[in-house]
């Protein structure tokens, strides 16, 4: 069944897409592409630059400027993009083959991963939402049956920017000591309590080969980084006004990233394993007008159906290798499939899916979904 828009609805269309999604043949999209797995160190220092000078400079004019003045209306929302695409390398980094540009991965982290409270490792869980046997189920920390559900469910999903400043704080300023002093805890601190998720039902597995000391010092540099928020306001060097301008900055670029997650997937995932082809058929691409796509889904994540086929073709080669297998693959390509020409066009059919869902939703997704939105355990 397709839906108004001629694409894959929910219903007998899930089954429908995935037997189309298994005749995609990936060696040969891959063959087309070959060439644009090459990570190109300058683009990404230069970039990488650019954006911190940008970022970081209107955010210390919002934060200095007196509250609802002109300085600080304007710059408010440069920082804010500027801080979303800086953080945003931070897919790119985890997605880095191992022996590629480690000096890019330390130099993001003490420049841009500490002092915005994020480092890399916390994203290492990022490689689980990639895999068949984890991708689309309950185990996938980045993933939630939001096509089954309702306006409720994205709303909740929607709000966790509003608490997730706080939590991110607290976890660096009082649980990362805390932690030090109980292996107990340190092993939940590090399952529960270490990954940018939007499944709070998710457990990250540490294996034995975790770089823990790594880790560990990444931690201790945040921890003096949160900390110092409170002791510069306690001594005066910063004000008292600076902590909520400072919540209101970490808010607004959450909500960026969210309101892009939000149409990254089709999130018609029933918790069965999928293959890596339909990880495809679920995924989008987003075109549209460069400027304001690349805003939205900056560092190349508006391509993201492309990413999720070929995880580590860099960011700056996404666009090229987009227009190459639109141009070679087949006009019947599931590829094809996977494009929409905005935000808004992938949002509608995201709502058109949660309205056929009244009918077709599958009997546990509501448990599903009440535990990974309220932080209840991975049981359920």
């Amino acid at each position: 069944m397709f839906n108004e828009s001629g694409r894959y609805g929910l219903g007998n269309s899930r089954v429908m897409a995935s037997q189309q999604s298994h005749s995609f043949d990936i060696p040969a999209a891959r063959a087309i592409v070959r060439d644009f797995f090459h990570h190109r160190a300058a683009f990404y220092w230069i970039d990488f630059a650019l954006s911190m000078v940008v970022a970081y400079t209107a955010a210390s004019i919002y934060l200095s400027a007196p509250w609802f003045s002109l300085a600080q209306l304007l710059f408010f929302p440069i920082a804010t993009f500027g801080l979303f695409r800086l953080g945003s390398f931070i897919h790119e980094v985890v997605h880095m083959p191992r022996g590629v540009m480690p000096g890019f991965r330390v130099v993001w982290n003490l420049l841009a991963g500490v002092p915005m409270l994020s480092p890399s490792f916390f994203y290492g869980n990022h490689l689980d939402h990639h895999r068949p046997h984890r991708y689309g189920t309950r185990r996938d920390g980045e993933y939630l049956p939001l096509a089954y559900g309702t306006m409720k469910n994205v709303a909740l999903f929607m709000g966790q920017n509003i608490y997730l400043p706080a939590l991110i704080f607290l976890r660096f300023a009082v649980l990362t000591p805390l932690s030090f002093l109980h292996g107990g805890l340190r092993q939940w601190t590090l399952e529960r309590a270490s990954s940018f998720i939007m499944n709070f039902s998710y457990r990250r597995e540490i294996t034995e080969s975790a770089p823990r000391t790594a880790w560990a010092w990444l931690e201790v540099l945040c921890c003096l980084r949160a900390q110092a928020i409170i002791v510069f306001v306690l001594i005066g060097v910063t004000p008292w006004s600076r902590l909520p301008a400072l919540y209101l900055l970490a808010m607004s670029t959450l909500s960026l990233n969210y309101l892009r997650n939000l149409v990254a997937h089709h999130y018609r995932g029933t918790g069965e394993e999928m293959t890596h082809a339909d990880q495809l058929s679920d995924s989008i691409n987003i075109t549209g007008h460069p400027l304001w796509t690349e805003l939205f889904f900056p560092i190349g994540l508006r391509y993201h159906a492309l990413h999720h086929l070929f995880p580590t073709i860099p960011y700056h080669n996404l666009g090229q290798a987009h227009r190459r297998l639109m141009a070679r693959l087949p006009a019947d390509s599931e590829y094809r499939r996977t494009t929409y020409p905005s935000f808004a066009s992938a949002w509608r059919e995201l709502r058109a899916d949660m309205r056929q869902a009244v009918h077709h939703a599958p009997r546990d997704v509501s448990g599903w979904h009440a535990a990974a939105l309220s932080h209840g355990d991975d049981t359920v």
